[in-house]
């Protein structure tokens, strides 16, 4: 690298007679520095339109700038900006970071600024537009322009001729492609480049609508069940007539598609590596011996030059005419230039042009491209009225405004969608009663109107913005955009002319120039997001993507059940994402909170000639198991594809590279030759669980040798299921303040998330850092309430910060979520305080890193104690456990869970800890469920009941040799207390619901009468008569659940039905207060710490419980949830909810994100299967009833009663009024 160009120190040397002059143009090399001698660059006018304008002398390779100010003066430039041209026509600004650049200048007039160029330019002309300069002084400037030689062969093609590459071979099987090459046009369609085979391999490359399309197909297989097209669209707004890199790079399927220093990587379709091309490639057009399939595509007009394929220097070879050209009409190797002449206008530009005053027609063509759909194109005064023509919602519109005997007003308007970025043409041709207004030459869009005025133009028009004060002023004032050639009364205007002051004139435009800016190219809109744009800013639609934020980067949803289940979330179908913010998308699994959970199944069974196509998930889980059965009869070689589109040969019951079934493993296999049933010709099956997780899942199953005779498969695919999360417990704890773990730089250049949970007692502390050499990030515990997430991409410090209502440092787990894009920059704390910053409009974009990540502490800050866990950075959980293993200073894992989540565990249960997490132990309570909030119920039959036998309070002579029984198991006793808890739903009365005896003559009984009313007897010994609380006010026996709550503190009392206020009763003064008790149940029950009814269905649970009759476990009975839902239109997570509906390749929504119609079928549907199935159970009691056999213990005179409970009271007489005090039984 060298210096190209230099403004020396010396005024005599350069720059003396530049002074009068605002602009200068500069055609010889120098290569004295700039502080060897005195003067500069200064003109005589200081204001926004001068320009400083080097000419190369051919075209170089820029890299790097640097100023001075003039010397030893006031004058100097603070600020500017850098075209660059080929021609000294037709400039380009300098963008970066997806701006037009402002490059910082100098402070003073000695000191040197140098910017070394993000990305090269290949130019001839240089023009540097002071923006700022010294408030003391005048601009002034020194300059170097640093940078080396270029050369590049140029062929121009005007439309017709096209290059046919030959190869040496009719047939080309090739598997590796590099092809390369720039081009530069004013055309928005075109072919590029053509080869194709005829096999029905291609690619192709072409402009459509300004836009890059690459088209590939290696062909699929034979029986076309998957096709190999793959098309890829990159660019935008190439139709610029600048130059634009191409590079297409290609390894069997995996393809590098590169335009303008961004790639894009792909994987293209269908099964094969190769490229099957015959006879040649080609390049500028179609070649002559395409299929007709391929014609009706417009050849390319421009301009190539360094075209490579596969290493052959194609623009070398055709100057050595080695390459048959016959097909062009005159080969030129030089580009010819255009004669376009662009105007660009800001908010504030207008531009003002004459015309023929006085004349009785008004004719005005001009091109224009914008992002605006609004916006003022031309306005003109008539003699007598003004002529307005803009742009209303993307359609043109002319407002005609005359008022000679009276107002007239004519509203016309034609076209749609023209705020396209593409350039459109508007024609407006009026004269004495009449108008026309095209749009684009399409006769089509022509729409006339019979005016009745006359028409006498003013003579002058104002383009882009008009900005008088007048009666009449245009609806839209201005224009964000660009126009070209454009005609005024029949005439193409002068711009040139314009430009040096001739005629016209203009202000804060910018002549022979578009700097148009595509900002949604490249797409920042994540995961499908819709970009939609204005001039100076963009806009990502998430809807239906399942993805939130500005640029759609975050999951809506939790990573796995696991997080959903700590979120307190119940077993159900929900969508998951497992990789977060990555690449994967999410997707629907059925979550069973107590254990496996499955990705739904679609089984696939059916006679195999094809490749199965399975919808691929991820999940980074502590078990992961897909299972396959494979069946056939005749032996077709088969392989599945994995996670990384891998071929894998092992079948389930199998592992990685032993290429066996299941009963090749166990050397069973039907014929011991073979290692797989299905190898041999007999009708058996192989079929396992495929648990090598790095494998799964299963995405793709393919079957061959399907053509021999006989040869038939069957082949089922099962859900994949998984158990627990890997990530969501992983965790380090940092003993010291120096102690920290590293991990490789953090790769989140222009969009990142950082995710994870910690706890602390301490009030400060780093939690992570990665620095670059000016960037940073960093995220730190600034004070007991105070979080900071800080960074710097080159725009100086940027820091957010949220406060806790609560100190942060009380040892519980806190979450913590920050995000960095293009748009903005979040930090939440624990789901609730939350802080946005905007990103600027105008600045650096890019993150670049360099130092190793650091978790813990780095560069002398100060280190975080506690634990952190589930550090997530977009999307890849980080191994804390593992790095810590070999850490000093920091330990894998972190203990106390339950003090942050142990009040998940509802209705008594215990909180576990556990290494990786926690569980909930629902032993001691009637509940079951990961979160002790599942009610345990069963449905009774007549003559069914449930003994629950408290043990004597001598021990265990029953069942003594019960090794396991629990130590936990309640004896007779005197209790001063008690209370009991159950939930019932009947439609039968009379019933006994509980009843509980003692050896003595206490008990207590809770009973429904013949009226369906509820009654409780208390009776404690000491009195004659027990005490009865009768509750008269409903019906119980009405078949819905209904919810019993009783209390005794001594003589007191209390009790609550449903959700109705409770109410306190007090037994009589001579009553005693002690009871021994042994029980016998039904339904959910507790009492006190003993839950029979679970104990009776679970049969990991070993107490004095018998059961007789036909006890079937049901929550017919249960009560309310203990935790009230969330309704569902509010809950995000549940599938049911409206917003939450997420069409991820099976299903549409409609605007509002919601299924009305699927919504009311569904409903509908539910209340047929809801009758059909009360239909089926009052059938199925009826038969039980009628038809069924006991065996019971009933009490004579069942035979006239409705049920067993009827019996017992039917042949008590004394029952009516009190309980036999001898019976040592509780009934449900």
């Amino acid at each position: 690298m060298y210096i190209l160009y230099s403004i020396p120190s010396t005024a005599s040397c350069l720059c003396r007679s530049a002074i009068a002059h605002p602009y200068i143009f500069m055609y010889i090399f120098l290569f004295i520095p700039l502080h060897l001698c005195a003067g500069g660059w200064s003109p005589v006018d200081t204001d926004h339109y001068q320009w400083l304008q080097v000419d190369l002398g051919t075209r170089k390779q820029v890299t790097s700038i640097a100023t001075q100010g003039r010397y030893s003066s006031s004058d100097w430039t603070m600020q500017y900006r850098l075209l660059y041209s080929d021609t000294g026509r037709n400039w380009r600004p300098y963008l970066q970071d997806g701006n037009i650049w402002a490059f910082s200048g100098n402070s003073n007039s000695e000191s040197v600024v140098r910017h070394d160029l993000q990305h090269a330019i290949i130019t001839r002309y240089v023009r540097i537009i002071p923006l700022e300069w010294s408030e003391e002084g005048r601009i002034g400037l020194r300059v170097e322009v640093y940078g080396c030689s270029y050369w590049a062969d140029v062929i121009n093609f005007e439309g017709q001729g096209v290059i046919s590459y030959r190869f040496k071979m009719k047939k080309m099987k090739i598997l590796k492609d590099v092809i390369s090459l720039k081009f530069k046009t004013t055309a928005s369609n075109g072919v590029l480049l053509h080869g194709e085979g005829q096999q029905g391999d291609y690619i192709s490359l072409e402009l459509k609508r300004s836009k890059l399309l690459l088209m590939i197909n290696l062909g699929s297989n034979q029986y076309g069940s998957i096709l190999g097209h793959t098309s890829v669209t990159s660019g935008s707004l190439l139709d610029d007539d600048h130059w634009h890199s191409v590079i297409i790079e290609r390894y069997r399927r995996n393809v590098n598609f590169t335009l303008d220093r961004h790639t894009q990587h792909f994987r293209t379709n269908g099964e094969f590596d190769h490229l099957d091309l015959d006879y040649e490639i080609s390049f500028g057009g179609m070649p002559v011996s395409a299929k007709p399939s391929s014609g009706g595509r417009e050849n390319f007009v421009g301009c190539m030059e360094g075209i490579t394929y596969n290493g052959d220097n194609i623009t070398n070879l055709v100057k050595r005419k080695k390459i048959d050209t016959s097909s062009f009409r005159n080969l030129t190797f030089s580009c010819s230039e255009t004669h376009s002449f662009p105007v660009f206008f800001n908010a504030t530009s207008f531009l003002r042009l004459p015309g023929l005053q006085d004349s009785d027609t008004l004719s005005v063509s001009l091109s224009f491209r914008t992002w605006n759909p609004s916006g003022l194109l031309f306005y003109t005064a008539l003699a007598d009225g003004v002529v307005e023509v803009g742009l209303t919602e993307g359609k043109v519109t002319v407002y005609i405004n005359v008022a000679q005997k009276k107002n007239t007003r004519i509203d016309i308007s034609s076209g749609s969608g023209l705020n396209d970025g593409q350039w459109h043409n508007v024609y407006l041709h009026a004269l004495e009663n009449y108008a026309m207004l095209t749009i684009d030459g399409d006769e089509a869009s022509t729409v006339r109107t019979v005016i009745p005025i006359q028409i006498r133009t003013g003579g002058q028009y104002y383009f882009g913005g008009y900005f008088l004060r007048t009666n009449t002023p245009p609806a839209q004032r201005s224009f964000q955009g660009c126009m070209q050639l454009i005609h005024v009364d029949d005439q193409l205007a002068d711009l040139v002319a314009v430009e040096q002051g001739n005629m016209g004139t203009f202000e804060n435009v910018s002549l022979d120039m578009c700097a148009i800016i595509d900002r949604c190219v490249p797409n920042h809109c994540e995961h499908g997001g819709r970009c939609t744009q204005t001039w100076d800013s963009f806009r990502c639609s998430c809807n239906g993507t399942g993805y939130t934020g500005a640029t759609c980067h975050t999951s809506v949803y939790e990573q796995s059940c696991e997080e959903y289940k700590h979120l307190g979330k119940t077993s159900g179908t929900y969508w998951i994402d497992p990789d977060g913010s990555g690449p994967i998308g999410p997707f629907k699994v059925n979550c069973n909170m107590t254990g496996k959970s499955t990705v739904p199944p679609k089984p696939t069974e059916q006679k195999i000639h094809l490749t199965i196509m399975l919808k691929p998930c991820f999940l980074s889980l502590m078990f992961c198991a897909d299972s396959c059965c494979y069946f056939a009869a005749g032996s077709p070689f088969t392989w599945w594809v994995g996670r990384a589109n891998e071929r894998h040969y092992y079948w389930g019951g199998s592992g990685p590279g032993i290429q066996k079934c299941a009963c090749g493993i166990e050397r069973n296999c039907t014929d011991p030759k073979y290692y797989c049933n299905c190898d041999a010709d007999q009708t058996r099956e192989d079929a396992g669980l495929l648990v090598y997780k790095d494998h799964l899942p299963v995405s793709q199953v393919v079957v061959g040798d399907t053509n021999r005779a006989g040869s038939e498969a069957k082949l089922t695919v099962g859900p994949l299921r998984c158990q627990g999360d890997g990530n969501y417990w992983n965790a380090a704890s940092f003993n010291t303040p120096a102690s920290y773990l590293h991990f490789p730089t953090f790769q989140g250049e222009t969009s990142a998330d950082i995710s994870f949970y910690f706890k602390t007692s301490s009030s400060y502390g780093v939690f992570l850092e990665n620095l670059g050499n000016a960037d940073f990030i960093r995220l730190e515990l600034k004070a007991a309430t105070v979080v900071s997430f800080s960074f710097d991409v080159g725009n100086g410090l940027v820091e957010l910060s949220v406060r806790s209502s609560t100190p942060l440092n009380d040892d519980q787990w806190h979450r913590v979520v920050a995000e960095r894009n293009v748009k903005e920059a979040v930090l939440q704390l624990d789901g609730q305080f939350k802080e946005v910053r905007p990103a600027p409009p105008q600045g650096h974009t890019r993150l670049e890193l360099y130092s190793q990540l650091y978790v813990g502490a780095s560069g002398g800050q100060r280190g975080f104690l506690g634990c952190i866990r589930a550090l997530k950075m977009n999307g890849v959980t980080l191994d804390l456990e593992e790095r810590a293993k070999v850490t000093p200073g920091v330990k894998p894992g972190c203990s106390g869970h339950c003090t942050s989540y142990g009040q998940h565990c509802r209705n008594g249960g215990q909180c576990m800890e556990k290494y990786n997490g926690y569980s909930c132990d629902c032993t001691l309570t009637a509940y079951d469920g990961p979160f002790c909030t599942e009610d345990v119920g069963g449905y009774f039959e007549s003559g069914t009941l449930v003994r629950y036998d408290f043990l004597p309070e001598g021990g265990l002579p029953a069942i003594r040799d019960v090794k396991s029984l629990s130590p936990l198991l309640p004896t007779e006793g005197n209790l001063t207390q008690e209370e009991l808890v159950f939930s019932f739903s009947t439609s039968n009365a009379p019933s006994i619901l509980v009843y509980i005896s003692s050896r003595t003559q206490d008990y207590l009984a809770v009973v429904l009468r013949h009226n369906g009313t509820l009654q409780i007897r208390y009776s404690l010994g000491g009195l004659r008569e027990p005490f009865t609380i009768d509750l008269d006010q409903r019906n119980m026996a009405n078949g819905q659940p209904h919810h019993i709550n009783i209390s005794r503190q001594e003589r007191n009392i209390r009790l609550q039905l449903d959700h109705y206020p409770p109410v306190s009763y007090a037994l009589p003064a001579g009553s005693d207060t002690k009871s021994t008790v042994m029980v016998f149940l039904f339904s959910l029950v507790q009492f006190n710490n003993i839950a029979p009814l679970k104990a009776a269905l679970r049969s990991g649970i070993v107490a004095p419980v018998t059961t007789q009759g036909i006890l079937v476990e049901s929550n017919c009975g249960a009560s309310p949830l203990t935790i009230s839902p969330m309704a569902a239109v509010n809950d995000p997570w549940h599938l049911d909810s409206a917003g939450a509906v997420f069409p991820f390749n099976e299903e549409r929504v409609s605007q509002d994100g919601v299924d009305r119609n699927a919504a009311i079928i569904g409903g509908i549907i539910a209340v047929v299967i809801f009758t059909i199935l009360c239909t089926l159970v009052f059938l199925i009691r009826h038969m039980f009833r009628h038809k069924g056999s006991y065996h019971t213990n009933e009490a004579k005179g069942a035979e006239s009663a409705d049920c067993a409970d009827a019996a017992i009271i039917v042949n008590d007489p004394a029952f009516t009024e009190t309980i036999d005090e001898s019976k040592k039984e509780w009934f449900i």
